[in-house]
């Protein structure tokens, strides 16, 4: 487990309280009256809906039913469509890359299955979020999901309420990984010459007075953190405010869920940081499905 040195570093801009920076999911639009099988509010009366829209849209469906593919007579007659209005749709959709035609069979094209990858990457999104705000109110703490990806620090997701505020970014989080749990966690689970790598184009400099002094302290002191044990820093990033990281690692991805708490509730950091790891034990298999989000 690391933790760190609490000796002061040197002068500090004063920061306001901050960790990892909220990245928060928009609350979903209200949607008036029962949808449709579309998912869409009924159409108010009089209005003028688009029928080849309509008519295109049941054609993909009717394609995407069809594994090995299907021709544009069968694709007509499943759709209740004359052969050259579905002809007409078919080349179109093609056109547009919704559609791919090989040897007289039509089949979803790439352009679909981007749409069908982003759904299903926004569920995964949905289902973390979920699952970061229930920790959220069982440990009672606001939580923060993040990730090593092209060899920077990202954070995907932040769970925080009223009664459990997350704290926020003061300084660069990209650039700051070394002051922070987070980073810290991350930095950890990579090897050294990607630890040196990271330090190279963003090097340790004081964010706080407890900040850690230099890279080859830093580094010595990732070389020393237990494999899967959680990361501890005390008001390294933020004055009055401590965290803790758990790295989840997944084949080559480097991930982690974070924690943090005022300084005056420290006392309930490690207690906290055990439960959120044994419960990502219990749900690793939903976190790693999100590794790829």
């Amino acid at each position: 487990m690391a933790t760190v040195d609490t000796a002061p570093a040197g002068p500090h801009a004063p920061p306001p309280r901050s960790c990892p920076p909220p990245v928060r999911r928009p609350p979903s639009p209200a949607v008036p009256g029962q949808p449709r099988s579309s998912g869409l509010p009924e159409p108010p009366p009089g209005a003028t809906l688009i029928g080849s829209v309509q008519r295109a849209m049941r054609l993909m469906e009717t394609v995407a039913r069809h594994e090995y593919g299907a021709p544009a007579k069968q694709l007509a007659r499943e759709t209740g469509l004359a052969l050259p209005t579905a002809y007409h749709l078919l080349r179109t959709l093609v056109h547009e890359g919704y559609l791919r035609r090989e040897k007289g069979l039509f089949f979803l094209g790439d352009a679909a299955e981007r749409l069908s990858s982003s759904s299903a990457q926004q569920k995964r999104r949905s289902t973390v979020a979920d699952m970061l705000a229930h920790w959220r109110d069982r440990i009672g703490a606001p939580m923060y999901y993040a990730l090593y990806r092209d060899g920077e620090i990202e954070v995907m997701c932040v769970s925080d309420s009223r009664q459990t505020p997350a704290v926020e970014e003061w300084a660069d989080f990209r650039e700051t990984g070394h002051a922070h749990a987070v980073g810290q966690c991350l930095l950890s689970q990579l090897d050294e010459e990607a630890r040196r790598d990271h330090l190279a184009r963003h090097p340790v400099q004081a964010v706080t007075p407890y900040t850690v002094h230099d890279n080859h302290t830093l580094l010595r002191r990732l070389a020393r953190v237990p494999r899967m044990g959680p990361v501890v820093e005390r008001q390294e990033y933020a004055l009055g405010t401590v965290c803790a990281a758990v790295p989840i690692t997944v084949g080559t991805t480097a991930a982690t869920m974070a924690i943090s708490l005022p300084v005056h509730e420290a006392d309930r950091l490690l207690p906290a940081a055990q439960r959120l790891q044994t419960e990502i034990g219990r749900h690793l298999g939903t976190l790693a499905l999100s590794i790829s989000m």
